[in-house]
């Protein structure tokens, strides 16, 4: 157990776990969840493009080829960005712009 002694302060800011990012783990399995309903609704647009005709089947046509594209962006987004950023990393990520741009 800690105490505070008489030279000692407590730091000024707490950093609280509801404002803490998932864990690696956790967002790897959303994105590959999210990667496979894709790939599942593109293999129901290909099998309903088969079956169907006219305006229809071209719609499950361009559904077929471009969730791929999406799926991937998705799937290689990368971990959500962080929206409470501790002060000391906020001096270190901004810069100021030199003032003659």
């Amino acid at each position: 157990m800690h105490r505070l002694t008489a030279g000692r302060t407590r730091p000024s800011s707490a950093h609280r776990i509801t404002t803490a990012r998932k864990s690696v783990a956790d967002d790897q399995s959303a994105r590959v969840r999210g990667y496979v309903i894709s790939m599942t609704i593109r293999i129901v647009c290909f099998l309903l493009a088969v079956v169907t005709t006219g305006v229809v089947r071209w719609v499950f046509v361009a559904g077929a080829l471009i969730i791929p594209y999406i799926a991937v962006v998705y799937a290689n987004g990368g971990r959500e960005p962080i929206e409470d950023t501790p002060e000391a990393m906020r001096a270190s990520t901004q810069r100021e712009l030199p003032s003659g741009l």
